[in-house]
């Protein structure tokens, strides 16, 4: 499954049908709004299933990237790449992680959609959560700059990187859960699951007390991430178009899911024997965190990794429903709509 998972995901291929646009428009766009630039540009169009499109862009001199959002009819507030380059501009400001963004183009007129163009970063991504290219003896490394990487994002003075407003401080959970439930219970054609029934009932009755405001990811997965191309050191973070403000350990539960995730649903150590692979155990991933965000402990954690499991599901859910109206048809979307149910169960699994 991990080498299929590498091979579908990594590199590029020719732009997909649907996808094309002006490479000419584009390239007069960049020579007026891109420092340096200069043509003659190719285009190629990377493998991996991003919700926003994203393209690799070749020079004589350098490459690029090109993120933007997809053609045709969106929903409202959807694809919202201005956030992107948003948190990316800010986070950059904090010495954070992130790929250089050179410009964003909120004019329709030259490609078809809003887009942005940020720097290549040369490295490597792991698309297995058990680092099978690695050695054993490396692996804690590289499960400690993950670590080490996500404490660092919550751990950013968000107002000072001009993020005040970036999303709604406080009342995370509450919103979230009321969120993706309305979401669920209103795609009627997608079904009902008992176990989604029940979490719909518990956690917003079990919500733990206390309130934080951080940057989150919302997607913080190995696979989100480039690592330096031989040492352990995290150069980017990836795909940031479910961030926000919100509550830190939310999107911390979100990244150590690993341990509990089956890797046929998506990158997770499910089934994995850490100790022969020498991967850090959940409970000191934990302590790790926890060290490096000043906590003596992460009371309730259970509750944020069934918040975690739920929000997937509901996503999921989502999935399933558009592959049965037909607007969803690639295998991703068929496979995603199937593991539902094991992730609604996963999700309650957590608090028994």
């Amino acid at each position: 499954m991990s080498g299929d998972a590498q091979e579908a995901n990594e590199g590029t291929t020719q732009v997909r049908p649907g996808f094309a646009f002006d490479e000419a428009a584009l390239s007069r766009w960049m020579a007026d709004h891109v420092p340096d630039f200069e043509g003659p540009l190719s285009v190629e169009q990377f493998k991996g299933g991003q919700s926003n499109p994203t393209y690799k862009l070749v020079t004589p001199g350098r490459s690029y990237v090109l993120r933007r959002k997809p053609p045709g009819q969106l929903l409202k507030g959807a694809h919202a790449v201005d956030r992107e380059v948003a948190v990316l501009t800010g986070l950059e400001k904090a010495s954070f992680p992130v790929a250089h963004v050179h410009a964003l183009c909120t004019d329709d007129s030259v490609i078809g959609t809003w887009f942005y163009i940020m720097d290549l970063v040369e490295g490597r991504i792991f698309w297995d959560a058990t680092i099978p290219q690695v050695s054993a003896a490396e692996r804690p490394a590289y499960f400690d700059a993950m670590n080490a990487t996500i404490a660092a994002l919550h751990n950013v003075d968000y107002a000072a990187v001009g993020l005040g407003d970036y999303g709604r401080p406080g009342n995370y959970f509450e919103r979230q859960i009321g969120r993706w439930s309305k979401q669920y219970l209103e795609d009627t054609e997608a079904g009902r699951d008992p176990a989604m029934d029940r979490l719909i009932d518990w956690l917003p009755a079990n919500i733990p007390p206390g309130d934080e405001t951080a940057i989150v990811h919302g997607d913080f997965r190995i696979d989100n991430m480039i690592f330096h191309p031989t040492e352990p050191r995290i150069v980017a973070v990836l795909d940031w178009e479910l961030s926000t403000l919100g509550h830190p350990l939310a999107d911390f539960a979100y990244n150590a899911m690993m341990y509990h995730m089956p890797p046929h649903i998506v990158a997770g150590l499910g089934g994995a024997d850490l100790a022969a692979l020498n991967i850090p155990s959940e409970a000191d991933y934990i302590a790790a965190y926890c060290a490096r965000t000043g906590r003596a402990s992460i009371p309730d954690y259970r509750f944020y990794t069934a918040f975690n499991f739920f929000r997937l599901a509901a996503i999921f859910h989502g999935i399933k429903g558009r592959v049965i109206r037909g607007t969803a048809s690639s295998q991703q979307a068929e496979d995603r709509a199937r593991v539902f149910p094991e992730l609604a169960e996963l999700a309650w699994r957590q608090l028994s």
